[in-house]
């Protein structure tokens, strides 16, 4: 099968061809139809997440959709031929955490796909059976690679920060893979929100959308987001997570606010009063991935067009160069994905 190889951390990724992998016990093999690309992935290839250059070799890209070619043993069969997208956490489904969706925090937990075991930007990929869930049918395979993460993490987001009608939001990165469905997600969950991003054509594609949309380039904005939100927000989703950007976001919050952080960037903190937190009984809230079934859940959304994918790029898998360039250059809009050439 072709494949790409990260073999050293940094953006260059080798076109290689590889054997098509076997699926071993429990395992299944998937015929890739497309792969998203977006931060996540970029952040493991320069090494910017908690990574380790053991791990590598490695076929990145862990957003894939796809048909079940093979089973392994101790797979029912009848799963060949469907259509599954890719759990992100290498899970026990055992312990007490798997066992109350909560599979992001395992116990056991093995690393995650793209990142400790082989991805999908390949033709083909090996997934364990738990990790492969299923695609509704009637979504395209291109828009189903934004749902396994793209979209349920935001649900997550909003489970975790209890959103609700009398909600005012902002989200910091809105126009990127996972902030362009953030709005979208906490508008389904009743908050009125405002997005933040840098750059005129990614303000005007938020508003474009129907949100409320301040641009970042100017350092005002956060008085920006004041006035156009009427005031103090009550949920800050901070998804560039650099020290200016959450001290920001601390700063916009009012009386019982939530700041929810989820980037994981090495050596980043910073200062947060305990008494400004105690005052207004502020809450720091951490959001890592989502359940299994929250990941379903993000799936019925998109079935239910209540949050609509954006997929704004796609490539030939050789040419997954171009979209970490356009990532890595901030002019992306929302997700991108790349196709094997057969698929195209």
């Amino acid at each position: 099968m072709r494949a790409l190889v990260l073999r050293e951390h940094g953006y260059r990724l080798s076109a290689e061809e590889l054997p098509t992998p076997t699926p071993g016990p429990g395992e299944v093999l998937v015929r890739v139809e497309a792969c998203g690309v977006g931060l996540t992935v970029l952040n493991y290839m320069s090494g910017a997440s908690r990574v380790h250059a053991e791990k590598l070799p490695r076929i990145p890209g862990h957003e894939f959709v796809g048909r079940v070619a093979a089973c392994g043993p101790g797979v029912e069969s009848g799963l060949e031929g469907r259509r599954v997208m890719a759990y992100f956490y290498l899970s026990c489904g055992a312990c007490e955490f798997c066992r109350l969706a909560h599979e992001p925090l395992c116990r056991n937990l093995r690393g995650q796909v793209g990142v400790a075991s082989d991805g999908g930007f390949a033709e083909y990929a090996v997934l364990p059976a738990f990790n492969a869930l299923p695609v509704p049918d009637g979504v395209d395979p291109i828009f189903a690679t934004a749902i396994p993460d793209a979209v349920a993490t935001p649900f997550h987001v909003c489970r975790r920060a209890a959103v609700g009608p009398e909600d005012t939001a902002v989200v910091v990165g809105a126009a990127g893979g996972v902030g362009i469905h953030m709005v979208q997600v906490l508008r389904v969950f009743g908050a009125g929100v405002v997005g933040v991003d840098r750059g005129a054509s990614k303000v005007e594609s938020l508003r474009a959308m129907g949100f409320a949309a301040v641009d970042a380039t100017e350092d005002t904005w956060p008085q920006q987001v004041r006035e156009v939100a009427g005031g103090a927000v009550t949920v800050a989703v901070d998804l560039v997570g650099r020290p200016h950007t959450l001290e920001a976001c601390v700063d916009l919050l009012g009386p019982r606010g939530r700041l929810v952080v989820l980037t994981t960037f090495r050596d980043v903190t910073f200062p947060v009063s305990p008494a400004r937190l105690v005052a207004g009984e502020i809450q720091v809230l951490g959001s890592r991935y989502a359940s299994r079934w929250e990941v379903l859940q993000a799936a019925r959304m998109v079935v239910e067009g209540r949050v609509r994918p954006v997929v704004s790029e796609v490539r030939p898998l050789e040419a997954a160069a171009e979209l970490v360039s356009r990532l890595r250059d901030g002019t992306l809009l929302g997700r991108g994905a790349v196709v094997p050439t057969g698929n195209l």
